[in-house]
């Protein structure tokens, strides 16, 4: 997170800021510096991974707008932005210096979310006009203008976006967002990241249709970066049996799916605050839904048995 890297503005990105590998100061614990130890251990996969923006800083952040009780962080001034370049210069040549191929980079985590965006619209009312969009550009363009200045292969990931299905004063749909995007951004890529969790609708009809007005001359292919069993929207999946079964048909769905080419779960272990781990947050339980992932690990094809023997 930017905020964990350059706390100060007068002083360059930190990107070996001692972590101490607590969840919430939760054990157990397992200390590692930081961001250069990540992508060491990402370096140790000898995989492309892509790196995700998020955390504005309170000294790089716009003035408060919209709904007066957003809660999050807002995004980034412009006269911030060279700032947000320079962390992406830095963890490109840290990526370098430790052998990670970090070759997909996505500008913003979340950007409809008010978590990671505050004052998505001008008003506490869900038709007013979303102001994510343009703001996500912004930081889009300081995005690709810093990868191009930049020797090496990297792409740009369209999206990251959370899920809600109907306008809400505080986030902006798949849909509105996508609609508020100039077409040269979303042309300028062929992937679109989207996170999609079992307990909400699968949100991947809507972004396909979202990407196809744009018109694209080539094919926008789609990653699910996060899914999991879990809440959404304040529900939340409470049989985690269940929860497994209705994980392990949305998974097929997607396998069938020629333009879903990815799917992520997030996390393995459980965050009490956002619960969709695949083991308890001391890590001495195993959720069903473990058993899930094991069977569609790798590169094997899902497997042939019904998804209630993985889920129990």
């Amino acid at each position: 997170m930017w905020y964990a890297i350059q706390p100060d503005p007068s002083r360059p990105p930190d990107l070996a800021a001692p972590n101490r590998g607590c969840l919430r100061e939760t054990p157990p614990c397992a200390a590692y510096a930081g961001v250069e130890d990540q992508l060491r251990a990402v370096a140790s996969r000898d995989r492309p991974v892509e790196v995700v923006i998020t955390g504005t800083p309170d000294w790089a952040q716009q003035a408060p707008a919209g709904c007066p009780e957003d809660a999050g962080a807002y995004p980034p001034r412009r006269g911030a932005l060279p700032a947000y370049r320079a962390v992406v210069a830095a963890v490109v040549a840290a990526g370098r210096r430790t052998g990670a191929d970090l070759r997909y980079w996505s500008p913003f985590n979340e950007p409809n979310h008010p978590l990671f965006l505050a004052g998505q619209r001008r008003r506490c009312d869900p038709r007013a006009r979303s102001r994510s969009a343009r703001i996500y550009a912004r930081i889009a363009g300081a995005l690709r203008a810093e990868l191009d200045a930049q020797p090496g292969d990297q792409h740009v990931v369209l999206g990251e976006l959370a899920y809600s299905a109907h306008p809400q004063p505080r986030s902006t749909t798949v849909r509105e967002f996508y609609a508020g995007l100039p077409r040269e951004l979303v042309c300028a890529t062929t992937v679109a990241s989207q996170h999609a969790y079992v307990g909400g609708a699968d949100p991947v009809p809507e972004l396909a249709r979202a990407l196809r007005r744009h018109d694209c001359p080539r094919p926008h292919t789609i990653w699910i970066t996060e899914t999991g069993v879990g809440p959404v929207n304040g529900r939340a999946v409470r049989d985690q049996r269940a929860g497994c079964r209705r994980l392990d048909t949305r998974l097929r769905r997607w396998y069938r799916d020629p333009q879903v080419t990815l799917a992520l779960q997030y996390t393995f272990r459980e965050d009490d605050l956002f619960p969709t781990g695949l083991v308890s947050t001391d890590l001495t339980r195993a959720r069903p839904a473990l058993r899930v992932w094991q069977a569609w690990g790798g590169d094997r094809a899902p497997a042939d048995r019904p998804p209630t023997r993985a889920c129990g």
